[in-house]
């Protein structure tokens, strides 16, 4: 059974493991999630299950949605992730999915949006060195350089890098392991850490390494 969660960060600890190591973990709020959708090959072309997480006061829900909501007999919810599943008999509309779909030991892949960090330099987006600050260098020590081009071919060329906007876009860290999961609080403890600011929504789903 394939296995999915939308769930928010709460913010990174640690925590002992049984040979008394600290293991550095991020804290999740993973769920409770609902089934809002069921998808299939016959009516979809594809087969996928839609989660929502996150509840939602009715007032705020426009009438498309609502609609959505109502077909399926569930709660308003504010986040909708949809999940291509191989197998979606598993789930059925209305289903509560918790973070105990998910145990120690288990690999997964976590999707968020990464911090957001303006506009920055080349050193800081793409580690570039600086130069020297000895005689004679002046006051470009942390310059992008010289972008390579002449009279030909007289232009820039695509993908050069250079300074610009630098974080608040979708980053999938692979392959990290779960250490603990509190059903009870719906608590799912990853090691390392994973994408986004405390309170940014996360998609736990299996690792597609493992």
């Amino acid at each position: 059974m394939q296995k999915a969660l939308i769930g928010k960060k709460v913010g990174m600890t640690q925590i002992f493991d049984e040979k008394g190591h600290f293991v550095p973990v991020t804290v999740v709020e993973a769920g409770p999630c609902v089934v809002s959708l069921k998808k299939t090959v016959e009516n979809d072309g594809y087969a996928a299950v839609q989660f929502g997480y996150g509840d939602l006061k009715p007032h705020k829900v426009n009438k498309p949605m609502k609609g959505h909501f109502d077909k399926a007999n569930v709660a308003p919810k504010k986040y909708l992730r949809e999940f291509r599943f191989e197998d979606t008999d598993a789930y059925n509309v209305g289903d509560i999915v918790k973070a105990n779909v998910f145990e120690a030991g288990n690999k997964v892949d976590v999707t968020g949006k990464s911090k957001g960090k303006g506009y920055a330099g080349v050193i800081k987006r793409w580690n570039f060195h600086r130069l020297k600050e000895s005689h004679g260098t002046g006051p470009c020590v942390r310059d992008g350089g010289s972008m390579g081009c002449c009279s030909s071919p007289s232009r820039v060329f695509k993908g050069k890098k250079m300074a610009g906007h630098l974080g608040a876009e979708r980053v999938t860290v692979q392959n990290l392991e779960i250490v603990k999961v509190d059903v009870e609080n719906n608590l799912i403890a990853i090691k390392g850490a994973i994408p986004g600011p405390n309170k940014g929504i996360v998609v736990i789903k299996d690792s597609v390494k493992a």
